[in-house]
Parts: structure tokens; C-alpha cells; sequence
């Protein structure tokens, strides 16, 4: 994860020794780890401490790489911490920090809390809500955690509340329920014990006047002020992610070319589903996929 960019770019080098430094631990090792023997590396990246603050270096590591200024930006879930530094609005250590602190809080709110999480195709976003909300109690509940793309939405919340609304969504025509493989279930009410302690070192972190938009996560729309960023920083947690809504928005407000940047395509494939097969996407993770992207942008 990332080794061929800080074998190749000095300036990688620094943001992953400045990383390490900050956490007091080589999160580089846990990225460039390979123990196929074990599987052992690919299980720490999946731990939610490390995966979550290894998603967000290797997304700056990229964005360092091109060094190419955004004229907006957009994050799905932790990813919207990258986004945000990518802008400008927060410092890289203040972000790394918090992105640890957030990863180190879920963790535990999953721990304490067991939920679950699926990922529900082929059904209309609306009934899914209705579909939800009649599968939820007082004492067990689950929401629309992620509305990704047209018949693709994440439903999360107490297992039994999720068991039972993928069932009821098979009954009402989904085409597809997969369960996701998760440590707890983000984005729902199951969060809110995180709330309280990000909230207090949310409060403190520096956040500047971002140098582009950010599209944000609970918004589904821009914005460039401060206070709510901060804000929507907090809200995400127990929010669904409006992925759907803020890249229409980003395209009615005349983006036309969209680079993922960081270890996944996934993102890349939901724009298109979005948007339409023919937008010009590009996902870039690795070193050699950088210098196609700069010829691109300078196109």
C-alpha cells in the first residue's frame, strides 16, 4: 500500500515519516507490510485503528505525488478527512491525528455495541427508508448508512434490526443483499457514543477557510465555511453518506473530470454509475498511474 510512491517521490518519503512520527508508531510498515504466508498484513490493515488512518496517508500521499490543486473536493466517510486537508482546511498532522482518535473511538463503540452492516442493490432508495424505518424498535435500529449510487444503498444499525430489513427488502423486489464485513455500523445511532469524545477534539482543531469547495458527506452539497465543516465533521458519524447527492451536485456546479486518489477504485466506479459511463474518471493509487494523471490534468 503506497511503497512504490515513497520508493519514487521524495516528498512521500516525508509524509510518511512525518506520519509515523505523529502516531508514535510505523504505520508505514503496517502499509508496505507483505506476509502472504500469514495473511497477517492484510488482517492489521482491516483493523479499524489502522485502516482508517492508512487510508487517509496513502490519499495525501497521492494527492503530494501530483501535485496538482483541486478546484473541489469530495470524501466518502473517513475519506472526507483527505478531502479536507487535500483543500487545505486542516492541517495533514491535525487531520492524521484525528482520523487515529476517530478510528480508536469506533473501534470501541463496535466493541461495545455489535451491529452490522449490508449493502441492499436494485431497490428504490425511498422504500428502502420506509423499509428501514418499519424494521426498527425503540431498543434495536437501522438507517441508510450509504447512499452510493442509483439502486446501491448501505443499510447499518443493530444486527437483528439489519437482518430483518434485508429481509423484508428481498420480499419487496431488491435485487441483491450482501453483508459487509465490518467491525461496527457506521454511520447509524450505533455511533453516537463516539460523538461526546470527537466532538471535544473537533472543537479544537484548526479548521481554515478551505482554498476550493468541499462537497460534504451529511451535506450532499459545498461549502467553504468553517464552522460548518466543523460541524459536519461530527454529523457524519451517526449520518448517511450522501455520496449520490453530492456528486450530482458537483456536477451541476460544472465539475467535469473526477480523480480518485488513494487505495481502491471503488469510488470511481459509483461516479460512472451515477453520472454515466461516459465521465471522465480516473482512479490513481500507484506511481505509475501519477504521471498519466498529471499529462491528463495538463491537458
Amino acid at each position: 500500500m503506497a511503497s512504490d510512491l515513497y520508493q519514487q517521490y521524495a516528498k512521500v518519503r516525508a509524509l510518511f515519516d512525518e506520519a509515523d512520527g505523529i502516531l508514535g508508531f510505523e504505520l508505514s510498515e503496517c502499509c508496505f507490510a507483505q506476509d502472504t504466508a500469514t495473511d497477517r498484513a492484510e488482517w492489521v490493515l482491516t483493523q479499524t485503528d489502522i485502516c482508517q488512518p492508512a487510508i487517509y496517508l496513502h490519499s495525501l500521499a497521492v494527492f503530494k505525488a501530483l501535485g496538482r490543486p483541486p478546484v473541489a473536493v469530495a470524501g466518502h466517510s473517513v475519506g472526507e478527512y483527505s478531502a479536507l486537508a487535500a483543500s487545505g482546511a486542516i492541517a495533514f498532522s491535525d487531520g492524521l491525528r484525528l482520523v487515529r482518535l476517530r478510528a480508536q473511538l469506533m473501534g470501541q463503540a463496535g466493541e461495545q455495541r455489535r451491529g452490522a452492516m449490508s449493502a441492499i442493490l436494485g431497490m428504490d432508495a425511498a422504500a428502502l427508508v420506509a423499509t428501514c424505518k418499519e424494521a426498527s424498535t425503540d431498543d434495536e435500529v437501522v438507517q441508510p448508512a450509504n447512499f452510493n449510487a442509483p439502486g446501491q444503498v448501505v443499510i447499518s444499525g443493530d444486527a437483528a434490526a439489519v437482518t430483518y430489513a434485508s429481509a423484508l427488502a428481498r420480499q419487496r423486489g431488491a435485487r441483491r443483499v450482501i453483508p459487509l464485513r465490518v467491525s461496527g455500523a457506521f454511520h447509524s445511532p450505533l455511533m453516537q457514543d463516539v460523538y461526546g469524545p470527537l466532538a471535544l477534539h473537533v472543537a479544537d482543531l484548526e479548521i481554515g477557510i478551505p482554498d476550493c469547495p468541499v462537497y460534504m458527506n451529511a451535506l450532499g452539497t459545498a461549502t467553504t465555511d468553517p464552522a460548518q465543516i466543523r460541524q459536519n465533521l461530527l454529523q457524519q458519524l451517526t449520518s448517511p453518506v450522501l455520496w449520490m447527492q453530492l456528486i450530482r451536485a458537483m456536477d451541476r456546479d460544472g465539475c467535469t473530470r473526477y480523480v480518485e486518489l488513494g487505495p481502491g477504485r471503488v469510488l470511481s466506479g459509483l461516479t460512472r454509475r451515477i453520472l454515466g459511463r461516459g465521465t471522465d474518471v480516473r482512479s490513481v493509487g500507484f506511481a505509475h498511474e501519477v504521471a498519466d494523471a498529471i499529462n491528463l490534468m495538463s491537458s
